[in-house]
């Protein structure tokens, strides 16, 4: 397959043409299209795989938004100046500000949305994901971005948006002043077909999936499992780098501490959140788990092995099991089972007097040498699931204004050319550590509902 590029004049002057193409059908690229039908708005979705899917799919589906209708009926209290500081917060004050207040404005406005137009929304209850400080995860009833995926694609269609799948686009067509004329797009024959456009929105991914751009931009996570989707080759970086457009936080992305080995599969962190602890093949705890799963990834990454064990206890074991994503888990037998210390010592490989004083450890009440307060102990028997860290999904990318205009490198905006999502810089900063919970579906969601806005106003008559 041919590698991203960009052309100049080259768009045959007979390919079809559409007001809006969107490349990716993902959650960004969904709701933008569901956003510019709102409006009356005409687009096209190219999607490279068969069905669309991609990151939103693999993940939980859990879209952190403040002062939705769902949340005000529910009664709680919160606000989007307070979702604001706590991105901020998380990312230690390195998140671009202007798009932290537009996404955590635009992604309330974006769910009131979906559900006007018959998405089901529930807001997740009985814990808080790290750094939230308030319960504003919202999620479709069956709590996994696959059902999430067929919602937005169903609402998608249903309001007229065009989705054409097996289309990888690989070639922008610009002309001699950068303005976006189309893109190309190869078929599973091979084939490269051509589509005109006014307005262009990436919205396809991150590099995440390119082995050789993470060596060189994230070389931390260089060895470590990619669980996030294939399509994120890094398509919009490189041809970001022919357009000389801005790049930005290309520091920043979302790692995982709780990758199921050898099953490849996720662990929800709600575990860790609620008493779960990690544990290395020492026997030791070594990082405050509720600090965040993305940078959790680079702890157990740093463990013997690479690897520790995720040991929680009955109580634990029947909460997750109200997680689909858990239940699919279990059936694989990745969760083991100890009757007590010695034989989690024994199931772990490591000294059983070491173990049972990392456990003793965890005193109610009080703060422990890592910083972490326990409400409660475990109490066997035990339950452990092996893991180690992951990258899932890259969180820089092109440089943007808050109306998602992609910028040149010396700030100016191109005219019609628009990223979202994936493909754009988020809100998590420059480092794992500023990823804060849900931040990709914020950047996605958000994302994708300002660019129908920003590429709706660009095709409107001007005034008489």
């Amino acid at each position: 397959m041919m590698a991203p590029t960009v052309q100049r004049d080259n768009l045959p002057a007979d390919a079809p043409h559409v007001p809006v193409a969107i490349v990716g059908a993902g959650a960004c690229g969904l709701t933008a299209a569901i956003g510019l039908r709102a409006r009356g708005v005409e687009c096209v979705l190219l999607e490279r795989d068969a069905r669309p899917s991609g990151s939103t799919a693999l993940s939980s589906g859990f879209i952190p938004a403040a002062g939705t209708r769902l949340q005000r009926a529910l009664g709680i209290a919160d606000a989007r100046e307070t979702f604001a500081q706590d991105v901020q917060a998380k990312a230690h004050g390195d998140a671009a500000q202007h798009l932290v207040d537009a996404y955590t404005t635009a992604v309330a406005q974006a769910i009131d949305a979906l559900e006007e137009r018959g998405i089901v929304f529930e807001v997740l209850d009985g814990f808080l994901y790290p750094g939230h400080r308030a319960r504003r995860m919202h999620a479709v009833p069956e709590r996994t971005g696959a059902a999430l995926m067929a919602g937005l694609e169903r609402t998608a269609r249903a309001a007229g948006a065009d989705i054409l799948t097996d289309a990888v686009v690989r070639v922008l067509y610009l002309d001699a002043d950068d303005r976006v004329r189309g893109v190309g797009y190869s078929r599973p024959d091979g084939t490269l077909e051509q589509l005109g456009c006014d307005v262009l929105l990436l919205a396809c991914n991150g590099f995440g999936g390119n082995p050789q751009m993470v060596r060189e931009l994230l070389p931390e996570m260089g060895d470590a499992t990619f669980g996030g989707h294939v399509g994120n080759d890094g398509s919009a970086i490189q041809w970001a780098r022919q357009l000389d457009a801005r790049l930005a936080d290309l520091g920043g992305y979302q790692g995982h501490g709780s990758w199921a080995t050898p099953q490849g599969a996720l662990m929800s962190w709600a575990m860790m959140m609620q008493g779960g602890v990690q544990i290395n093949a020492r026997g030791k705890r070594f990082h405050d788990e509720t600090q965040g799963y993305s940078e959790a990834a680079v702890h157990v990454l740093a463990q013997p092995g690479g690897v520790a064990w995720n040991v929680f206890d009955g109580a634990l074991l029947d909460m997750a099991r109200g997680f689909p994503d858990f239940v699919e888990l279990e059936k694989t037998g990745a969760v083991r089972t100890a009757a007590d210390i010695d034989a989690l010592a024994a199931l772990i490989g490591c000294d059983a007097p070491v173990l049972r004083e990392t456990l003793a450890a965890m005193q109610p009440g009080q703060v422990d040498a890592l910083g972490r307060r326990f409400a409660r102990a475990l109490q066997p028997p035990f339950h452990a699931v092996k893991v180690t860290g992951a990258l899932f999904h890259t969180q820089g990318g092109l440089d943007i204004d808050a109306d998602g205009h992609v910028l040149h490198t010396d700030g100016r905006p191109f005219a019609n050319l628009l990223a979202a999502g994936g493909a754009a810089r988020g809100v998590s900063g420059n480092a794992v550590w500023g990823y804060l919970s849900g931040n990709g579906l914020l950047s996605a969601v958000g994302g994708g509902w300002i660019a129908a806005r920003t590429a709706a106003d660009m095709l409107a008559p001007a005034p008489a």
